[in-house]
């Protein structure tokens, strides 16, 4: 998982996502479903900001979910993206133990 992970983070524009979810309600607007630290943001948000088509945008959230690195929430036609914290710790640890 760990080389997949690195993968996942090698593209500036996903690394650049990860940063903005780190503080999201920093980066991203107010949206309608709540608060983006606890559901996450809304993913017109993350492809707006990053100035991304909508396919573009979810293809680096694919990429990014299927490496464990984020969680996606779904409510109603909208998807929300948050960070996977415990795996983004597990990842850290485990690259201080190889490196």
């Amino acid at each position: 998982m760990m080389v997949d992970q690195l993968k996942a983070l090698a593209s500036g524009t996903r690394l650049q996502i990860m940063v903005w979810l780190r503080e999201p309600e920093t980066h991203f607007p107010a949206q309608a479903h709540g608060d983006p630290v606890g559901i996450g943001v809304c993913v017109s948000h993350i492809q707006h900001k990053a100035g991304l088509s909508p396919s573009t945008a979810s293809t680096h959230l694919a990429i990014l979910q299927r490496a464990e690195l984020v969680c996606a929430t779904r409510i109603g036609k909208w998807t929300y993206y948050r960070r996977n914290e415990s795996a983004i710790a597990t990842l850290l640890d485990d690259m201080r133990h190889m490196v």
